[in-house]
Order: C-alpha cells, then structure tokens, then sequence
C-alpha cells in the first residue's frame, strides 16, 4: 500500500532527569514503551534526540555564581573589566552577569544596539533614524540613551534590561557604566580588561580586541573551562549554553557526550536490528518574524550526534520539476516522471537548478529546530524527540 504520511516528529515522555541517571537505558526504555503504547514501530534512519538539558544535568554539570566570580577575577584581574555585547535574557545571561560582576570592582558594560547579536530588541531601526543616530558609528552613554529614547521594555518579557543589567551589576557589588556601541575596539576607551560576551562572533571580537591593544581579552567559553573548587565546567565552551537553574546556580552546557549517542544507537540496533541515528541539541536555529529572534542562544544546535546525521540535504524541488522539466506532464505521467528523476538524482546537487529553494543547512541544524519545536521550553515533558521519515521522499 501507497505510503500516505511523510515525516512525523513526536515527543517522548519520561522521567525527571538527575545528576548520575543513566540516560542510555532511559533514553532507550522511553522510547521503546512509547512505541509499544501508541502502536508504532522503529525503522532505520529515525532519529532519536536528546535535549542537551537532560544531558548536562544527568553529569551534574553545574557551577554557581561564586564558582564564576572566583574564575573571571584570576583571568581578569578583579578590578575594572569591560562585558561587552551580551545577549538579553533573564535566563541565559543575566545570572552570568551576577557571577561576572561580582569578581570585579567596576563593569563597563558595553551593549549592542539596536539589539543584541540574537535579535533581542532594545531599540528599533525607526526610532534610531528619528532620532539620528547611525548604529554603526555613535557611542552612547546612559544618560544620552535615556534622553533620546527613554525606557524601552521587551516586546515579549517587559523587562527594561538596561536597567536590570545595571540593578544586577550593583546589587553584586560592583560600579557600573554602561554605554552602547557596536564596534568592538570602543571598550578600549574604559579598560583594556575584556569580557566579550557575544556567541556566534567571539572569534572576530577576540581578533579585534587583541589588534587593538587590550591586555586581557576573555570570551564566555575561556570561563568555567575547568573545575573550580569542585564545580561543574566545559572545557570547549566554558559559560555558553548556559541557563539558569536556581537564583545562585547555573547548568552549563553538556561536556562531550558522543559516547551517550553512539551508546544508544547500539543499543537500539541490539534490540529492534534497526539503525538509527542519535543526537542531543540544544536550541533551534529559526528566527521569530514578529519578535526578530532568531533563538540560536548554544554555541552550536548539536553538540554530538552519530555519523548518519553528518552532511546537509540532498533533495530536488518538486515544483520546479513540476513547473519546469514536465510543465507539460500531469496525472500518473507526472509522478512517473517526477519518481524517476527522484531516483536517478545525483549524489551531490550543488548547483544543480532543480535544487534551488531546498534548505542548505547541517542537517543536525534542522532537525535541531524540528526538535526544539516539538519539546517546547516549558512544560510538555518530553525531553526526548523521535523523527521518522525525515530521510524518505517522495519515492518511498
């Protein structure tokens, strides 16, 4: 019989995750009594994910505020240090910032405008042109700041975060002053300390900084990249991937976990003979066209994943076929025709026009979004993920 559903992804319910728990037999054992309650069967090239939460907390893999203080005040001195471009949130910085702040006498905290690197909006395009302000040029102070544009809460969480920012800072003990600017080197103007707090550019503000004469140039992957004091770390990307856990105390993103997805990937075989492939991800890379948040907050969406999720898509466009090479074709004739080029593609379609319009993305990076939108943030429970029929087409 004709196949009539194409890629199913369902959230998998299962235990409250500890430090210690061993989430291959969990992982597994969930997975395998979902399929046996809701009348489904594994088949190869499903994917079973992990959100990297589980992960990290079944390692134990915490650090609280003081454990950040001691870290930042070794590598940068205690005393005047310049955290510039950070991301605003409650949960994924702000709690960094406490740490941060209280290993330090003075924070300059230099923050991107008109918003931040994930498109967490301080300000909008239009308010700048109407007060004439060119982002890319002009430094601002705080007061400047609030004489122009005054206070601006989030769309989504009502949060005036340059206030709470600066409340954070000095509620940690430290001075504050806080100026918005968007080239890197203008930090240098206060300290030549520097913690730069941005994600997906760190390299290039690193280069930048160290070009320009800083003394001490730090991102958030060189904090917490070892144990301090018996505290949890990462050692490849230190405080990125964070969330906060409790007021004092924050779960860092998981250390290396490719033993676990190839762990469960054996086990899956041993038990059903089918091969599927395992990852844990963390958040989704799409963006919010309301709120202009494009959500990618983890320095990568996978952290570690078995080989079958290597690569990017590789898949021709239906319409154009239908709209081009058989625009003449329709029916039985059509799919035929459709079927057979479907099957005779190429390995490799870069360049290939019939390609256009499919998504050149890792394929980890897609199905990271699949993921982080059928597990939600909040309540669902299902902290586990299994996609089927994602690597069929139109063929099978």
């Amino acid at each position: 019989m004709e196949r009539k559903v194409g890629t199913i992804s369902r959230g998998i319910r299962c235990p409250i995750i500890r430090e210690g728990d061993n989430l291959v037999d969990i992982a597994v054992t969930s997975v395998m009594d979902a399929a046996k309650a809701h009348d489904f069967s594994l088949q190869d090239k499903d994917v079973i994910a992990l959100t990297e939460s589980i992960v990290a907390r079944s390692q134990g893999n915490y650090v609280s505020v003081q454990d950040i203080a001691e870290d930042v005040r070794t590598k940068l001195g205690g005393e005047t240090i310049g955290v510039i471009f950070p991301i605003l949130s409650r949960n994924r910085f702000a709690i960094c910032l406490k740490g941060i702040a209280m290993g330090a006498k003075k924070v300059v905290l230099m923050l991107s405008y008109p918003s931040d690197e994930v498109g967490n909006a301080l300000l909008t395009y239009d308010q700048l042109d109407d007060a004439g302000i060119n982002p890319y040029t002009d430094v601002l102070t705080l007061d400047k700041y609030r004489e122009l544009f005054g206070e601006n809460k989030h769309e989504f969480t009502g949060v005036d975060y340059v206030e709470y920012y600066s409340d954070i800072i000095k509620e940690a003990g430290a001075e504050v002053e806080i100026i918005f600017a968007n080239q890197a080197k203008t930090i240098l103007n206060y300290t030549d300390c520097i913690l730069t707090c941005d994600i997906h550019t760190r390299q290039r503000t690193k280069r930048l900084l160290k070009e320009g004469g800083a003394k001490v140039v730090c991102g958030m992957d060189d904090i917490m990249t070892a144990s301090v004091n018996g505290s949890g770390y990462n050692e490849k990307y230190g405080l990125l991937g964070s969330n906060k856990s409790t007021e004092d105390q924050i779960k860092l993103f998981p250390r290396e976990c490719q033993d676990l997805v190839e762990a469960i990937q054996e086990e899956i075989l041993k038990l059903t003979n089918k091969h599927v492939e395992v990852m844990v991800y963390g958040d989704g890379a799409f963006k919010d066209p309301q709120g202009k948040i494009w959500e990618l907050a983890d320095p990568v969406v996978s952290p570690a994943f078995t080989a079958g999720l290597h690569g990017t898509p590789n898949e021709l466009k239906l319409k154009y076929l239908a709209d081009n090479d058989f625009k003449n074709l329709s029916g039985e004739a059509l799919k035929e025709a459709i079927s057979r080029s479907i099957k005779e593609k190429e390995g490799n379609l870069v360049g290939n026009m019939a390609a256009q319009g499919t998504t050149p993305r890792q394929l980890t990076d897609l199905l990271g979004s699949l993921c982080d939108l059928t597990s939600g943030s909040g309540d669902k429970g299902t902290p586990i993920i299994l996609i089927q029929g994602y690597f069929d087409n139109y063929t099978d």
